[in-house]
Formats: structure tokens, C-alpha cells, sequence
């Protein structure tokens, strides 16, 4: 059984569609953190980012200012977060990649923090080298 996403692609659920193209789909969230508040999925069905294709990613990537630049406008905010989840343990709900625009105001819109913690220079290049050694072996 698909997401809920899959079937406001699909037509089978209504959406308040804000845009959509061959890869990208948009619409209004129905349950708004604040005024404005749109989401942003690829129509590939992927639950995390890195599942993405590299077309879907890159529609993604093109698509995603633009839509800021025009929810910023309709809402009247000047800020915004945007947030995107991978897992459950990452808060994900809904298991179709999806991005999430927020926009912030004074009084409305997410609310973030968290404990910085610190990096050791023996760690930082541990994980270095094993990210760039997994860099190369996806080229």
C-alpha cells in the first residue's frame, strides 16, 4: 500500500497544489506549522533522500528556491525553515521523501534546538577519509 503522497499523485486524495512537473509535485499542508506552510515531494517513491535518483534530485534541487521565493511572497514571512526527515528515528512520518517549507514568524512556525556537542581532530579525520572513500566508490 503507498503513502498518502503517492496518492495525491496518483488523484486518488485532493492536495492544494502549489506546482507540479515531470518529477516534482507541491501543494499546501493540511496540517500547517504556519501560514504558508507547503510541502515538496518528488513523484519518484522513495523513503530517504539518498534512495533519490539523481534526475529526481536535481528536479528537486531546481524546484525548491523557487517555490520558497514564492511562498515567502504569498505568506508575507521574511524567514523560514525548511526540513526534510529520513527514518522514524528522525521524526519521518510520512515515507515518501518530501521537504517541508515553514515559514517564520515571530509568533508561528518551527521551533529548533539542540545540544551542540564537540569534534575531536582524531575523529574528524576518521570520518573524513570514510566519507571520502565512499565519495569515490559512488563515482
Amino acid at each position: 500500500m503507498g503513502s498518502i503522497f503517492d496518492k495525491i499523485l496518483s488523484g486518488d486524495i485532493p492536495s492544494y497544489k502549489i506546482y507540479e512537473d515531470e518529477h516534482v509535485y507541491s501543494f499546501l499542508d493540511i496540517n500547517p506549522i504556519s501560514r504558508g506552510h507547503a510541502l515538496v515531494i518528488p513523484r519518484e517513491a522513495k523513503a530517504k533522500l539518498h534512495e533519490l535518483s539523481d534526475e529526481s534530485s536535481a528536479a528537486i534541487g531546481r524546484a525548491l528556491p523557487r517555490l520558497c521565493r514564492a511562498v515567502m511572497a504569498a505568506s508575507g514571512a521574511d524567514d523560514y525553515n525548511i526540513l526534510q526527515n529520513n527514518g522514524a528515528p528522525a521524526h519521518q512520518a510520512v515515507f515518501h521523501v518530501h521537504f517541508h517549507i515553514i515559514p517564520k514568524f515571530s509568533d508561528s512556525g518551527l521551533g529548533v534546538g539542540w545540544k551542540q556537542g564537540s569534534l575531536a581532530p582524531d575523529i574528524a579525520q576518521e570520518l573524513l577519509a570514510s566519507i571520502h572513500q565512499s565519495l569515490e566508490s559512488q563515482s
